[in-house]
């Protein structure tokens, strides 16, 4: 009952258009564009566990940091994040690449994120050696669907700086969760290779941001969920049940114009498969970031009205 009971509330947020309304809880900028510059490290590690002896074969990708820049305006966030060479930290990474693009849209308290990741390079760890495979790619696409149930609470303040949470408040952010992920992991050391996988997890959230001296912001919370996952190895089929966690911390300086900070987060997709494996699916980031508000032109506040009247979007 629980299960259909959440999965209710996330079909009524999916078409929800409420208008989310201004307090002297935040403050937002509808005349502004932001723009962010970012420093992040990002990956996209997984995890075969077997339930029988315990053993475990990791597949952690050669660690990039990368430069994030992110345009903001109204309700439409665009990410762009590439690793370039000339940074020390990817020097040494041969041919490994990866590259990330991400979409955050806002229908008044109803969130809506897009994420792409494609990475080469891994390394594969068992409990004997540690290789390097060059040859390993991943391309992951999907997103969630997210509720805010409280309209005082600013997710865009701890995550796209395009509010300014001026008091303490948290929220109830219950979500749903999907990716399809595609797999090349020719390897002669793995017997079953996974191909392709979808997953899927619904599950409460909550979020808590702290106010001090009106311009700084420490902010922290959890999502939980299940779901399923429908994978295919070697040509065949199964589905399993699926456990979600994802955490997030958050800690910066905002101002009218300035901000800066860093965010953490980390997601994890775990399920089992009928050949006795665990496979965690997980997603890291660390991000530290500066920006800053400038007017927008009148031509784009004025289309922005118009759209915002016609779809209801913030």
């Amino acid at each position: 009952m629980g299960l259909r009971v959440l999965l209710f509330l996330g079909i009524c947020c999916s078409i929800s258009w409420c208008t989310a309304q201004n307090s002297h809880y935040k403050e937002d900028f509808p005349d502004k564009i932001t723009l962010r510059l970012a420093l992040q490290t990002t990956s996209n590690s997984f995890t075969l566990r077997d339930k029988i002896t315990r053993n475990k074969t990791e597949f952690i990708p050669n660690d990039k940091s990368y430069l994030g820049l992110s345009i903001l305006f109204r309700f439409l966030e665009v990410d762009l994040g590439y690793a370039p060479n000339f940074l020390s930290e990817n020097k040494d990474n041969g041919d490994s690449k990866l590259i990330t693009f991400n979409i955050r849209t806002f229908f008044g308290q109803y969130m809506q994120t897009i994420d792409y990741y494609k990475q080469k390079g891994f390394f594969i760890r068992t409990q004997d050696i540690t290789l390097p495979i060059d040859d390993l790619k991943t391309l992951k696409i999907g997103g969630s669907s997210s509720y805010i149930f409280n309209p005082d609470f600013s997710f865009r303040a701890i995550g796209f700086q395009n509010e300014w949470q001026k008091q303490s408040v948290g929220s109830f952010i219950p979500s749903i969760t999907y990716y399809y992920t595609k797999f090349k992991l020719e390897d002669p050391l793995i017997e079953n290779q996974l191909e392709k996988s979808f997953k899927m997890a619904i599950g409460p959230g909550y979020y808590y941001n702290w106010i001090f001296d009106e311009n700084y912001l420490l902010s922290a919370g959890a999502t939980g969920g299940l779901g399923f996952n429908y994978s295919s190895t070697d040509g065949k089929n199964s589905f399993n049940g699926l456990a979600q966690l994802v955490f997030r911390m958050t800690g910066g300086y905002n101002s009218e114009s300035f901000f800066g900070g860093v965010n953490i987060n980390t997601q994890l997709l775990s399920h089992t498969s009928d050949e006795n494996f665990i496979l965690d699916d997980s997603i890291s980031f660390l991000e530290f970031y500066v920006g800053y508000r400038f007017d927008a032109p009148k031509k784009w506040i004025a289309k922005a009205d118009e759209i915002s009247r016609k779809f209801g979007i913030e």
